[in-house]
């Protein structure tokens, strides 16, 4: 059987395409290739923070506290390089480490002790602004000067040549036109629903446009910036991980039916404390970007990075109730945020504003994930 093209497979690009129509009307600057370079960073941090979030929605839980850990982690690791030395490599391992051990002890608390994911992370987002404040003091490290330590800033200010960009562009239309034919051909191995050739082909060739139409664009600027190389591997690793392994449809399993999937066998106490603990590792990743980007560690990096993350989740189609969710679908759903906030800083909106738009798109989206649930 093959499975027939339908508008909701456009829907968010249409979204997409309407929302950048309207800023590039209303401010030219929009679709510019300097703007466009700062739009895809802004859209990686979010989208890598995004993706290990659907890690821990697709279970059936919640994640509140990553926007205080984007800030704790990158600031632990600021503190470490330019307050007492260490190597920039060096301190970003120890905070990754700590990152991924604190999440593993929340996701234990979450499955041991039968708390809802909702209030160990709602206190873990507290707690961790607060140590966040005390391990800054308060103050602002930067993470620009010095010539060793340059290399933390290296993170969000590093473009890959125009050359090197073609070449990563066509490994990876390769890539993906591989993986698409052979999870084709191996799902009608076992008699399962498949897209026609038809709309495999149109993915791949529009997917191909898109890309090299984005390289030739960065590339008149200084080239591919360095957070979509980061993006692009978080981007896979979930993939793969989601689409080809164990874990992955033990996830979907998990957040379809639990007590079905404890029945069956599944690990279910195992599996999710490991999707917090990977949750951990993306939120020092996303940590050590965001606090790049901005330039110094200061106490409002992160702020309400958790929402962005949950509504880029949601807008692609990831079910709040969990066993429903895919890395395409996430990330077209940051791509959406971010050009929403860019679009705004662009046209100098005020801050309240952009709450408003930010608290607005959220609650559609989240009023979108119920409506569809309930037809």
């Amino acid at each position: 059987m093959q499975n027939k093209l339908s508008v909701r497979d456009f829907s968010m690009a249409i979204s997409l395409a309407l929302i950048w129509l309207f800023f590039a009307l209303l401010n030219p600057n929009f679709l510019t290739s300097r703007n466009i370079s700062i739009l895809v960073i802004e859209l990686s941090i979010t989208a890598i923070l995004a993706l290990g979030m659907l890690l821990v929605i697709l279970p059936g839980h919640i994640d509140l506290s990553v926007g205080s850990g984007v800030g704790l982690f990158g600031g632990v690791a600021s503190v470490l390089v330019f307050h007492h030395n260490w190597p920039s490599p060096l301190a970003m391992t120890v905070s990754l480490v700590i990152a991924i051990t604190v999440w593993y002890l929340m996701g234990t608390l979450v499955i041991k002790q039968k708390i809802p994911a909702f209030i160990i992370t709602l206190g873990g987002l507290l707690i961790f602004k607060g140590v966040f404040w005390l391990v800054i003091k308060n103050s602002t490290v930067p993470v620009t000067h010095g010539t060793e330590r340059n290399f933390y800033s290296l993170l969000t200010t590093y473009y890959i040549p125009p050359l090197i960009g073609y070449i990563l562009g066509a490994l990876v239309i390769g890539s993906i036109a591989y993986t698409y034919c052979f999870t084709r051909k191996r799902r009608q191995s076992y008699g399962f629903n498949v897209e026609s050739a038809e709309v495999t082909f149109m993915k791949l060739f529009v997917g191909g446009q898109f890309i090299f139409l984005f390289i030739l664009v960065t590339n008149q600027y200084r080239g591919i910036p360095l957070p979509v190389v980061i993006l692009g591997a978080v981007a896979l690793f979930v993939y793969i991980l989601t689409q080809h392994t164990p874990f992955g449809r033990h996830l979907y399993a998990i957040g379809g039916n639990e007590k079905a999937a404890l029945i069956s066998g599944i690990p279910v106490d195992r599996v999710v404390i490991h999707a917090f603990a990977i949750m951990g590792c993306i939120v020092a990743i996303t940590g050590f970007m965001q606090t790049a980007y901005s330039g110094a560690s200061t106490t409002t990096v992160g702020d309400l990075m958790e929402l962005d993350a949950i509504a880029a989740c949601v807008i692609g189609g990831t079910s709040l109730k969990g066993g429903r969710g895919s890395v395409i679908g996430v990330i077209f759903g940051a791509l959406i945020m971010a050009s929403l906030l860019n679009g705004m800083t662009l046209m100098a909106i005020s801050p309240e504003i952009k709450f408003i738009a930010r608290g607005g798109v959220l609650t559609l989206a989240v009023w979108m994930d119920v409506k569809l649930n309930t037809d």
